[in-house]
């Protein structure tokens, strides 16, 4: 079902916008998934604002924010949260995101990528709040390069499906952001390049994969990012990824010749030899042109993004 609202009525009459400066009026955003990856740094971002943020999460508390427990299967918890702080802006990044384990318990992924998301959506509608739900690569199957907003999705795996029901609930007026494989600094959490660096250190061989070709996406510049297509309401889907195609092997070669790491650790395969529950695309590489007309903050090169991130580290 499509929700029946406008999506963010009123939020221009709060929205100060300062393209040079990004300086924005108080603005109340409501943040799912705030202690995850993408979370973690957006909701760090907000706060280095006068912005109020009601930082929900489900497993691990986030430091920054008003943190707010919130259970996705729970859609009376969902109901209660939104009409308790009333945000003018919800950025909906939680989900499950395991792509084997979605391809194993589908009716749990349903649950918390599709409904729960339906559920937030008519919310937001009831609350006149702007609803901007980020999804995924993983939309596309694979066989395409540098896929553009309205090209043809066909999700090879459960996780794609349903990150991709939850985009065909919405709205036009809601804002869909896809992006594809992130990475940067997080307590826990370790991504790519950052097991690429660990492993190598610790002289362990690792296989990487020749033939898949992803968008590699540095956290700091995706929210700075998400965070000005919020301020300028744009509506429909947008990609906000690294503006590289690249494969996974060329990014641990980029990591390894950067800390003079051993490459000869890094063992060349390829898709066909992985066993996963889930079948992965083979090409999702998202193209940003759009991203980069309509935002002062451009999609960053993955060599950059990379570059950034070890400095970071």
């Amino acid at each position: 079902m499509n929700i029946p609202c406008i999506l963010g009525l009123g939020v221009s009459n709060v929205l100060d916008i300062n393209r040079k400066n990004m300086v924005y009026n108080l603005v109340k955003f409501l943040v799912t998934g705030s202690a995850g990856l993408i979370g973690t740094r957006l909701v760090q971002d907000l706060a280095s604002t006068n912005h109020k943020v009601f930082s929900c999460y489900h497993n691990a508390r986030p430091t920054l924010g008003q943190a707010i427990f919130l259970d996705l299967m729970d859609h009376q918890s969902i109901i209660d949260t939104v009409q308790k702080t009333r945000p003018d802006i919800i950025i909906h990044l939680a989900a499950m995101t395991d792509v084997d384990m979605c391809e194993t318990q589908k009716d749990l992924a349903l649950k918390l990528n599709r409904d729960a998301t339906a559920v937030l959506a008519e919310e937001a509608c009831k609350a006149g709040a702007f609803f901007v739900y980020v999804s995924t690569d993983y939309v596309f199957d694979g066989t395409g390069s540098m896929q553009k907003e309205h090209d043809q999705t066909n999700p090879l795996g459960v996780y794609g499906k349903t990150k991709l029901a939850g985009e065909n609930l919405l709205a036009k007026s809601a804002c869909v952001v896809r992006t594809s494989t992130p990475f940067g600094i997080h307590p826990t959490k370790v991504s790519f390049p950052l097991w690429v660096k660990q492993s190598l250190e610790q002289c362990q061989e690792i296989q990487v994969l020749t033939d898949q070709f992803t968008s590699p996406t540095y956290v700091p510049n995706l929210s700075k990012m998400l965070l000005e297509t919020v301020t300028k309401k744009i509506h429909g889907p947008i990609h906000l990824a690294g503006s590289t195609r690249i494969s996974r092997y060329d990014v641990a070669k980029f990591i390894a010749e950067k800390l003079h790491l051993d490459s000869n650790l890094l063992i060349p395969t390829t898709l066909d030899k992985i066993s996963w529950n889930a079948p992965r695309p083979q090409d999702s590489s998202l193209d940003v042109s759009l991203a980069s007309m309509k935002l002062d903050t451009k999609p960053m090169t993955a060599h950059a993004g990379l570059e950034m991130f070890l400095s970071e580290l």
